[in-house]
């Protein structure tokens, strides 16, 4: 009886759910597919990324179409009609067509895989929108094969699926490009992303996939976090009672607050175990913990307590308790206080601050859909899909970074390919300095000519780039001509602004390529005077004078060595003859100066003790003064 109470009351939630998401609004998340050939089927058609294995986020993949003759819907291995997809060496990726039906998706993406297919596109059996492949429910998720499953897949439009049918049938080869560049957003340098997942540990397969995401992301979460490339988030999914069993015992077993938060019973019996309420608990508990470690500026402490207490405190052992995760909390420094305010009072008829703002968050807004699967990861406002793993995750969420701005983690072997080792990406190239235009990203590499040194480069970035602005000339000399000679060197570099490149005087030419010294001598630009005799050096001239004469370059003229003595000699007794006047008309001046100053000064003496005549007629003003009073 306590059984079939336990097993109603597991539906019951499930009715729930079901309700709930029937009722939700699911966004299909797609990638593009691109026919290259033949003519006829040539353009960009939708499809849905396929909810299991590892979608190529960010990149693409090319390839040719098959379609098997037999076992159309890959429910058996095609080992049994000795058949493969594996593409020779040099060959073309082969993407496996095959038809709905009959089995589940992840076991059609299993079957493929096995027989060396590198992606698979499942043709729809009826004409309707897009839906997404989700990996199987119950008792069938706890297939060994669904964590291995690599291969991206696509679901594709029926129409598509039989147009690409007849191209294969009529001997036409089908090429196609699954392209998943822009299948999330990637605005900007910062990648904001959600994980919804839950604290139950005994539910599967899924919940032991989600642990180990857990504990093998956490390392590359925290960097990413610290140093500031990703804002992340976690989240909780809970349900609420509906009132007409609120009072129930099964209803006060799995929920808290009178009913409004709730959460399946973890063994699915209501007679042993742990109950949905406790994983509630759990639940609020870690969402708690990340708004006070937020709060304190450590938010990335998640991570750490979220895979100690998956280690610590697991429900196979009864530790999946208060006092344990307690432990863990103390463990890690962090204040218990703060968490129990936080968490409020479980028994309170009321809403819980936290728990409201999960299940009003949990509604999907402008692109993106509700959530509705568990466990989710939602990154740049769009819902992940594919496998749950540390390498396919990070893909993902290196893809959501605008071109350029991406950390190193992003373009380590393993996560993307660096174009840039081939060929230099097709790229502009210096080999003697070793600098290139090219740059690699996590979509592909970009050809953008470089800052280096601190000196900048412009150009196409494909066939040129010119060091540009001061410093340019240290850097291969600009890119212009340069020549060395007998010591003595020249160069077409300027050392400011400019981006072109000058010959120096003395020389003409591009500037680039070549400088070419100019005969002076020959281009009657020199020793053009009378008696005067040019001879041409590279970069300049000489000019020399013939018999006893001296070239004075300033007027290109020729003089005499003697006549040159003597006017010197006389030019100096001149200087000499001017100095000496100006000597002593100076010193006239002086003494004449100093004379006149002497005389005002006695004068101004005298006139203190010797009254000048004019003083006799100066009224007395203080008898006047006296006569008035």
């Amino acid at each position: 009886m306590i059984w079939r109470l336990g097993f109603s009351m597991w539906v019951l939630f499930f009715i729930m759910v079901g309700i709930g998401t029937c009722m939700a609004r699911f966004v299909v998340e797609k990638n593009s597919l691109k026919v290259t050939s033949p003519e006829s089927l040539k353009r960009d058609y939708e499809c849905a990324i396929g909810n299991f294995g590892i979608p190529q986020y960010g990149g693409t993949l090319v390839g040719i179409v098959v379609y098997p003759k037999s076992n159309t819907k890959a429910c058996k291995g095609f080992d049994d009609f000795d058949i493969s997809f594996k593409s020779k060496p040099g060959g073309f990726p082969t993407f496996l067509l095959i038809d709905r039906g009959d089995c589940y998706f992840t076991a059609k993406a299993w079957n493929a895989q096995k027989a060396g297919a590198s992606a698979i596109l499942v043709s729809d059996d009826k004409i309707e929108p897009l839906i997404t492949m989700d990996t199987p429910e119950e008792e069938n998720s706890s297939a060994e094969y669904l964590q291995n499953i690599t291969i991206p897949s696509a679901l594709i439009e029926k129409t598509l699926g039989d147009s690409l049918k007849r191209a294969l049938a009529n001997g036409d080869m089908v090429n196609v490009n699954l392209d998943w560049r822009e299948a999330l957003p990637h605005p900007d340098e910062r990648v904001e992303y959600e994980f919804w997942t839950n604290s139950n540990d005994e539910c599967g397969p899924k919940c032991d996939s989600q642990i180990d995401f857990v504990k093998n992301f956490k390392g590359s979460a925290q960097i990413l976090e610290q140093k500031g490339y990703t804002q992340f988030t976690p989240h909780y999914i809970t349900w609420y009672c509906p009132e007409t069993f609120i009072s129930s015992k099964q209803c006060k077993s799995q929920c808290i607050n009178h009913g409004r938060y709730c959460a399946p019973d973890p063994e699915q019996d209501f007679s042993k175990g742990y109950d949905g309420k406790d994983v509630v608990l759990q639940n609020l508990r870690q969402a708690c913990l990340f708004k006070v470690g937020n709060q304190t500026g450590k938010p990335w402490i998640w991570w750490d307590y979220v895979s100690d207490f998956a280690i610590r405190c697991p429900m196979k052992l009864n530790k999946y308790n208060k006092e344990c995760a307690e432990s863990v909390i103390n463990s890690l420094g962090i204040d218990q206080s703060e968490i129990d305010k936080c968490m409020g009072d479980p028994d309170a008829d009321e809403d819980n601050p936290v728990l409201k703002a999960e299940q009003d968050h949990q509604i999907g807004k402008d692109s993106r859909s509700d959530v509705t699967i568990l466990p989710t990861l939602v990154i740049n406002n769009r819902q992940y899909r594919g496998k749950l793993e540390r390498n396919a995750v990070l893909k993902a969420i290196c893809s959501g970074f605008k071109e350029t701005t991406e950390p190193t983690v992003c373009l380590k072997e393993g996560i993307e390919t660096n174009e840039c080792l081939k060929n230099n990406g097709g790229c502009w190239e210096d080999k003697h300095s070793n600098i290139t235009a090219c740059k690699d990203t996590f979509r592909g590499r970009v050809c953008e000519c470089p800052v280096f040194n601190g000196v900048k480069f412009v150009g196409d970035g494909y066939t040129h780039c010119k060091a540009s602005g001061p410093g340019r000339c240290e850097i291969n000399n600009g890119g212009c001509w340069k020549e060395t000679r007998d010591d003595m060197v020249y160069s077409a570099c300027v050392e400011d602004d400019s981006k072109d490149c000058r010959c120096p005087w003395g020389f003409r030419g591009d500037g680039v390529n070549k400088c070419e010294d100019i005969d002076e001598c020959k281009e009657k630009l020199a020793c053009q005077c009378p008696g005067c005799v040019c001879k041409n050096t590279w970069g300049s001239y000489e000019c020399s004078c013939t018999g006893d004469q001296l070239y004075i370059r300033e007027h290109d003229t020729c003089i005499s060595k003697t006549a040159t003595a003597g006017f010197r000699w006389s030019f100096l007794w001149i200087i000499f003859a001017a100095l000496t006047a100006v000597s002593i008309g100076g010193y006239a001046v002086y003494r004449y100066r100093i004379k006149r100053y002497m005389d005002s000064e006695i004068r101004a003496i005298m006139a203190q003790y010797m009254p000048l005549d004019n003083q006799n007629d100066v009224p007395n003003h203080t008898s006047q003064v006296d006569d008035n009073i």
